[in-house]
């Protein structure tokens, strides 16, 4: 079965159990533990918020963590593809300059309009990563990222 084509209007992906079903209910769970508290407190109402904050403290990181790790695999991979598209020095003033956030914008672009993009990065370091992805052209789909 082929995939869709990925463009950056169509990148974004979600995790159904998670972003419609844990995040939501902890959320849920969390705003009717601290009303009941603030309706009724007492030591009761305030072991369920202790447990709603953790859960909710949980759900995040469990989320957070594993693309925490994916950033710093894309950063690694983007290094390692820098050295081996771009002339040494851009490479490596890339490597200097950019954050994380820059690796992961630019992992779309394609070989042959990465050189011009990392220039206009370096040139604009402050510049966000919807702004970059939005000036690449020829789209290189990441459809491992969750």
């Amino acid at each position: 079965m082929a995939r869709t084509p990925q463009t950056f209007a169509n990148h974004a992906q979600y995790t159904p159990l998670f972003h419609y079903f844990t995040s939501p209910l902890a959320l849920i769970f969390l705003v009717w533990s601290i009303t009941r508290f603030f309706k009724d407190p007492s030591y009761d109402t305030g072991y369920l918020l202790v447990g709603a904050l953790t859960m909710f403290g949980v759900v995040s990181v469990s989320r957070l963590s594993p693309l925490r790790a994916q950033d710093r695999v894309i950063r690694l991979e983007e290094q390692l593809r820098y050295q081996r598209v771009l002339p040494a020095a851009l490479a490596e003033k890339a490597m200097t300059t950019f954050s994380p956030r820059h690796y992961i914008a630019l992992r779309f672009a394609s070989d042959a309009e990465l050189a011009g993009l990392v220039e206009m990065v370096i040139a604009n370091p402050a510049m966000k990563g919807k702004a970059i992805k939005q000036q690449v052209k020829t789209w290189r789909a990441d459809y491992f990222r969750l």
